[in-house]
């Protein structure tokens, strides 16, 4: 079957990072944690030695990347708020907060960097309102928080140097400096509890509500759980090329009613089979009936679990062989399995309101100009 690019798991991964950049992008507020570390200190100099590097690198192509985006901010002023002055090294901060990748590869993915920018844009401007607020209303750190919080922050480093490398590259040497950025990053992190996080409560008796309330959320399709091994002609094929297809399929048929189990099934499909699922064990996951070819969902529906099909053509000269996991009957989702995701997903849900209704109050009265 060819529904599918032969890049899946590279184009997956990739959508998958989109659409987290999106998620931070479009909801500012949803400002992951301001934890001192990652707030002041976790991307500022991204040559650091004491920089994290993700674990997991993306398989971006380097061509996919820009470097528009300067890795050695100067510190220009780039917007004010009520006449605090956010540089490019704030910036570039946050940037790399929504897309830390860009570490790796020196630069932003070409299409992503203005939303990346816009997004970072955006958060700068909103913790910067919510540190004034926070100082308006007098908030307080106490000397035992701070205390934990340099020494914590301290531990990050690999060597004194290290510590002292950054002290003078960012902080002119100056402690003081440097534990005014750890205060500010707690001061917001307390007020954005206070207002935010403290707020966001829902109830047990909520969730079951909103459940019973939307059934339609909850519903989800007949659908089948299979693998396949295609065999598929060339473009514009000869019938010589035609009948060599065939035969290849009938071939493909016999090797795989041999086949014994998942795993034999898909080791199969990865050396023979010419549909991009190879790549996934011939692995379709969970398959939407209506979406798939009226033969395979038909023959899909005449399967037992671990049963493989024969030879079905399912297009003109396309053949596939189906080993079928799951069939799996349309329902609705029951509660108690998805009640702790479902929580999870309003108290997001009720966080971000907060959040996006604090933005408003503060921008509401606040001077915001670029510098």
């Amino acid at each position: 079957m060819k529904h599918q690019d032969t890049k899946a798991p590279r184009k997956e991964e990739a959508r998958s990072e989109e659409l987290e950049v999106r998620r931070k992008k479009l909801a500012f507020p949803s400002l992951v944690s301001y934890f001192y570390l990652s707030l002041c200190l976790g991307a500022l100099v991204v040559n650091s030695a004491w920089a994290q590097v993700p674990a997991h690198t993306p398989s971006y192509a380097p061509e996919a990347f820009g470097a528009t985006t300067t890795f050695q901010p100067t510190g220009k002023p780039l917007v004010r708020v009520n006449g605090a002055v956010l540089t490019d090294r704030d910036l570039l901060r946050e940037m790399l907060t929504i897309f830390p990748y860009a570490r790796i590869h020196n630069g932003f993915p070409k299409a992503m960097e203005p939303d990346i920018r816009a997004g970072a844009m955006k958060m700068i401007v909103f913790e910067e309102l919510v540190y004034q607020e926070a100082k308006r209303r007098k908030v307080t750190i106490p000397p035992g928080e701070m205390a934990r919080a340099m020494a914590a922050f301290r531990q990050q480093f690999h060597s004194p140097q290290e510590y002292q490398e950054l002290l003078h590259s960012e902080f002119k040497g100056s402690p003081g400096l440097l534990e005014a950025k750890v205060e500010r990053s707690l001061l917001i992190e307390k007020f954005l509890k206070v207002e935010v996080t403290d707020r966001a409560v829902v109830t047990p008796a909520e969730v079951k509500a909103y459940y019973d309330r939307n059934p339609e959320l909850f519903r989800y399709p007949e659908s089948f759980s299979f693998q396949s091994i295609s065999i598929l002609p060339p473009r514009n094929a000869t019938s010589a090329q035609l009948q060599e297809v065939l035969k290849r399929a009938q071939d493909a048929l016999r090797q795989a009613k041999a086949s014994t189990n998942y795993e034999q099934f898909g080791t199969l499909a990865e050396k023979i089979s010419d549909d991009d699922f190879r790549v996934m064990m011939g692995d379709h996951k969970v398959a939407d009936r209506s979406k798939l070819p009226a033969v395979v969902a038909t023959a899909l529906a005449a399967m037992s679990p671990g049963q493989v099909s024969n030879l079905i053509e399912f297009d003109a000269n396309d053949y596939t062989i189906l080993r079928l996991i799951a069939h799996i009957p349309a329902g609705i989702q029951n509660f108690e399995t998805i009640k702790e995701r479902l929580h999870a997903g309003l108290v997001k849900d009720k966080t971000d309101q907060l959040r996006n209704a604090l933005a408003a109050r503060l921008s509401k009265t606040a001077k915001i100009e670029k510098a």
